[in-house]
């Protein structure tokens, strides 16, 4: 590449994260919709194979996308709310029942001393956290309601992100031709194998991994339920959501679902069943869901996600963790390109 090409391109870089910083306010319903189309393009590729015009497919995955996301907002998180709820009263009791039981356990089993843990305060801390939440969404509700721009900014983003997906999902195929095309003709080939393979990366995690984390969920909702945990949905749908990290949601999962239910039955052989349902999901998902929904394309190793996922919260916060593995996906296939330029040129072979 020549030197002038270079500081050209290195400026349209530079001018394009400027106007983004600048734009980063009203940028929110143009991410997301950017997403949702990303999401739904590949199942309105398959309708238009199926000789339906390229509206009328869209129009069907906007209805399949509400008649998934209606159930969850009407159903499902009211009876999260009600879990919630219940468990935030029931707390003290939990930390009283663990600091009697599980401490001397621990003592017992691995002869060592732990330290004294202050109930009383931890319960106080707990409480003034659970009032400091319950008072700023108050406050936010108080501030949201008395703010006619906020009120009118929620509502213009709710109208815009639909729409913004529509016009995105249909045009979308016109848009990758559009930016193709302007590619430099000198690196058209090479841009186009590493958009190919980030493309199959980024597709398996948020279509194929976000499934199975869905999947899992449900597996352990189902599973703890039938055990007779009282948070059932809660701690399942925790795991299933964890599991984008290896083994982590099942850690977290079992730990915390064993908890629950000592305290709930104060029976040590319905650990079993807990280990039972994990178990079995475990297995369904290395069996059928994590081949058959993602398949070997994602291609991370295990550290290198949890890497991926504590670097990103400890530089961007919850936004980061939610972002670290699509991002650190794609600098995966941009790092194994580097690789191969490293171990062609001069510098390595010298």
């Amino acid at each position: 590449m020549l030197q002038s090409t270079r500081w050209f391109w290195l400026t349209v870089l530079a001018i394009t994260l400027f106007f983004l910083y600048l734009l980063s306010p009203i940028l929110l319903p143009f991410i997301s919709a950017a997403l949702l189309a990303y999401l739904g393009d590949p199942l309105v590729d398959r309708l238009e194979k199926k000789k339906l015009s390229r509206t009328l497919s869209v129009i069907i995955v906007f209805v399949l996308f509400f008649a998934i996301i209606a159930p969850l907002f009407l159903f499902l998180i009211p009876l999260l709310q009600d879990q919630i709820s219940n468990l935030v009263y029931k707390l003290p009791d939990y930390i009283n029942w663990a600091v009697m039981n599980i401490q001397p356990a621990l003592q017992n089993i691995f002869d060592i001393t732990v330290p004294p843990l202050d109930v009383e305060q931890l319960k106080k801390t707990v409480a003034d956290e659970w009032t400091n939440m319950d008072g700023f969404f108050k406050g936010l509700l108080r501030t949201v309601s008395h703010s006619g721009l906020v009120v009118a900014g929620w509502l213009a983003n709710i109208f815009l992100i639909p729409v913004i997906t529509f016009y995105l999902m249909r045009d979308w195929d016109h848009l990758i031709q559009y930016i193709h095309d302007l590619l430099p003709r000198s690196i058209v080939k090479e841009v186009s194998l590493m958009a190919k393979e980030s493309d199959d990366v980024l597709g398996a995690f948020l279509r194929g991994q976000m499934l199975v984390m869905l999947a899992l969920g449900v597996i352990y909702s189902i599973g703890l339920k039938f055990v007779g945990l009282e948070f059932s949905l809660l701690i399942g749908l925790f795991a299933g959501l964890l599991s984008f990290i290896p083994y982590m949601g099942l850690v977290v999962g079992v730990l915390i679902a064993s908890v629950a239910i000592l305290y709930q039955t104060h029976d040590a052989t319905n650990l079993l069943w807990i280990l039972l349902v994990f178990v079995v999901a475990q297995m369904i998902e290395g069996m059928f869901l994590t081949p058959i929904l993602v398949g070997d394309r994602i291609g991370l190793h295990p550290v290198a996600v949890i890497f991926a996922v504590l670097a990103g919260g400890q530089l961007f916060g919850f936004f980061g963790i939610l972002l670290a593995l699509p991002v650190f996906a794609v600098l995966a296939v941009l790092l194994r390109h580097a690789r191969e330029r490293y171990k062609n040129s001069k510098i390595y072979q010298v």
